[in-house]
């Protein structure tokens, strides 16, 4: 009455149906490039961040 296919078989489903990947296309999905983006820009504020307290004397 309720029945479901497994979790697995609706993840492949759902994989088959997705277009071939295109090359030369780094992120294929929009969310993972805006976390990668994230990340970068966070790793650089910290780092010149840390050279301005190093300029200023506190650090």
């Amino acid at each position: 009455m309720f029945y479901r296919k497994p979790l697995e078989e609706r993840i492949a489903e759902r994989v088959a149906k997705r277009p071939p990947l295109k090359q030369g296309k780094h992120f294929e999905h929009r969310p993972a490039l805006i976390v990668f983006c994230v990340v970068v820009a966070i790793a650089l504020l910290k780092v010149v961040g840390a050279f301005v307290l190093m300029w200023m004397g506190v650090f």
